[in-house]
């Protein structure tokens, strides 16, 4: 079996973090949600893994080398456009040839990985099988209806929703998928929909499984949500240290010091990831935050954050709490009169102030 994560698209839903990255390399724990996707299918036994990529291929492609670090060869398929989840199966087609293959959204994290569904898959006579899981609003998703384990009917963010079943961002096929693929249609959204490549697939009789998510699974599509895959990836965190902390400063719960890092006068609350040299002095880190590298953080209260690689804290007044801080971001309290915000935002950003 081979294997294709989608690493396109544009993220716009992150902005403004993603008009400088790729919104596939957003740190969740400090690791790049692609190390995640990557891993899930190297332990179920995928060795051969295509990647599609767009206009930041390469940014992927220097993060994530060619495989041989997670033990699997990867390569990179350009897609001209982001135009939908069944087009990129298309333009992927001749990496994937007659194998079956995983398709797994690249901005996706699923709790207990691929490999169970793998071996069911591969023990089977299913033409596909799909991961699905209820949601509070299916109108968002594309949405399935079941008959026990077997798929009726498949509909892309439907207006009124035939059931709260959502897919999930993981989906197995047959070479079959191809030849419905090629039979497609723009949809309304003007995109080349895998539904409604699945549904031609349940119209032609084919087997289409429905495998019910066990666990939690997480879109990391908004900022909100990334917040919360780091909160359920850092309870599950194994403490280490490999930093330096000091002996005024107290550590407490499941923490990771990595390496270079400096906690000085300071408290750290976890579970919480302090990054590869940064500094945290006079300050306090709450529950469920993750510093990345070579942040500096000085006289100042998070939790609940996410703060990217060389971004600056010093000394802002009330706790920072619930926040995605870009890389190389500052925020200082004023030190000069007048005694005013001053802001520099770019587009798409938002501020909350007491």
């Amino acid at each position: 079996m081979k294997g294709l994560i989608l690493s396109g698209g544009t993220g716009s839903r992150l902005r403004p973090l993603t008009y400088t990255s790729a919104k596939q390399l957003i740190p969740i724990a400090n690791r790049p949600l692609l190390h995640y996707a990557v891993e899930a299918l190297v332990q179920a036994g995928i060795q051969e893994i295509g990647m599609i990529v767009g206009e930041t291929a390469a940014e992927v492609e220097g993060a994530m080398g060619d495989g041989s670090r997670f033990g699997c060869r990867l390569t990179y398929i350009p897609q001209s456009a982001p135009l939908g989840l069944a087009h990129a199966v298309a333009t992927a087609e001749e990496f994937l040839g007659d194998d079956p293959f995983l398709m797994y959204l690249g901005d996706n994290l699923l709790k207990g990985g691929v490999t169970q569904i793998v071996a069911d898959f591969e023990e089977s006579d299913w033409d596909a099988s799909v991961l699905l899981t209820p949601v509070a609003h299916p109108e968002q998703f594309g949405v399935a209806v079941v008959d026990g384990a077997t798929i009726v009917r498949l509909v892309e963010k439907p207006r009124e929703p035939p059931s709260n079943l959502a897919l999930v961002g993981v989906y197995l096929f047959r070479p079959a998928i191809h030849d419905a693929i090629r039979t497609l249609e723009p949809s309304w959204r003007g995109e080349y929909e895998i539904t409604d490549a699945i549904q031609t697939l349940l119209d032609r009789g084919r087997a289409v499984h429905a495998e019910m998510v066990q666990g939690w699974w997480k879109d990391t599509g908004r900022p909100e949500d990334v917040l919360d895959a780091n909160r359920l990836i850092l309870e599950e965190l194994a403490p280490r240290s490999e930093g330096d902390v000091d002996a005024d400063s107290e550590i407490t719960g499941r923490v990771v010091v990595e390496a270079g890092a400096r906690i000085v006068r300071s408290t750290i609350r976890g579970p919480a990831v302090i990054g590869a040299e940064a500094v945290v002095e006079d300050s306090y880190v709450g529950p469920f935050t993750s510093i990345g590298p070579r942040v500096r953080l000085t006289n100042t209260e998070i939790e609940m954050s996410v703060v990217l690689a060389d971004a600056v804290l010093d000394s802002v007044p009330g706790r920072i709490d619930g926040s995605l801080i870009g890389r190389g971001a500052r925020v200082a309290r004023r030190r000069r009169s007048p005694r005013a915000y001053a802001l520099v935002l770019g587009d798409h950003s938002q501020v909350e102030v007491l």
